[in-house]
Formats: C-alpha cells, sequence, structure tokens
C-alpha cells in the first residue's frame, strides 16, 4: 500500500550438514583463481591506496 511490493531471497540453508564443506571448496576456488591473476590483486591495492582521507 506504501508503493512497496514483497521480494523472496533464496539463501544457502546454513543447517545442512555439507554447508562448511561447500564453502570451503568455494573458497579455494576463488583463492586459486585470485592468485593467478596478479592484475586483479594490484587493482584491489590501488582502490585500497585511493581510500586515504575518506570519511564516514
Amino acid at each position: 500500500m506504501a508503493g512497496l511490493r514483497p521480494v523472496q531471497i533464496w539463501v544457502p540453508d546454513t543447517r545442512r550438514p555439507d554447508f562448511a564443506a561447500e564453502c570451503r571448496r568455494q573458497s579455494r576456488l576463488v583463492a586459486k583463481a585470485d592468485k593467478r591473476d596478479t592484475g586483479l590483486q594490484q587493482l584491489m591495492d590501488d582502490a585500497l591506496a585511493d581510500m586515504d582521507g575518506w570519511t564516514e
């Protein structure tokens, strides 16, 4: 009635017995990909350095 509508978001079920193992598996895949992509690390370092002087 206030111009809003409901939104349904599906998220992983953290109660599943294999949830932690799947998190570890995916984290390792991401870490391997990040390690191979040196340009990404440089981009992240540059972005972090560019935040000097920012305030909340």
